[in-house]
């Protein structure tokens, strides 16, 4: 996954370094962990100021979907996942670290302009957090702020805190 992507650390210096607004430098950081014996699942994280902001990894996904609940049997188990999972992307509830990869690949390959307005939340994520996002457009986007997923609103608002915009949000 991170392979497909290229090296790691070239990612994360990418993000952190190279397109992190100033603003954020030094705040938020990107991780992948990957286990052995994982099948090549890894865990993407973000970190705002030292602390987990949000976690990517097909292990989250699934213990979302089965919260208190314990399938059967495999089939059932694997029937259920990747139902819920397709549903969860479409109500952008949560994801998984494919959908991490795929957005951070479509992030990558896209002026600043298409990423905000993306249909992918992740797309917006990485937009949002961008130092080629403008302060106008921050507050412009503050309107589309309660219409954006419960958890994505939370990097709007870092954005617009950092940059002292709305610091009521």
């Amino acid at each position: 996954m991170a392979k497909a992507l290229g090296s790691w650390s070239a990612m994360r210096r990418y993000l952190e370094e190279e397109m992190l607004a100033g603003s954020l430098r030094g705040r938020v950081q990107y991780s992948c962990t990957t286990f052995k014996n994982m099948d090549g699942c890894h865990v993407f994280e973000i970190r705002i100021d030292g602390k987990t902001a949000q976690q990517f990894s097909f292990d989250m996904v699934a213990s979302r979907v089965y919260e208190g609940v314990r399938p059967i049997d495999k089939n059932e188990f694997w029937q259920g996942l990747w139902n819920e999972k397709k549903k969860a992307f479409i109500d952008r509830r949560f994801f998984d670290d494919m959908d991490f990869a795929a957005a951070l690949r479509e992030y990558r390959s896209l002026p600043i302009t298409s990423s905000m307005h993306s249909g992918n939340p992740l797309v917006r994520m990485f937009a949002v957090l961008d130092r080629r996002m403008g302060k106008r457009t921050l507050l412009a986007l503050a309107e589309t702020l309660n219409s954006q997923p419960e958890w994505l609103r939370y990097f709007y608002k870092l954005r617009m805190r950092a940059e002292h915009i709305l610091c009521d949000v």
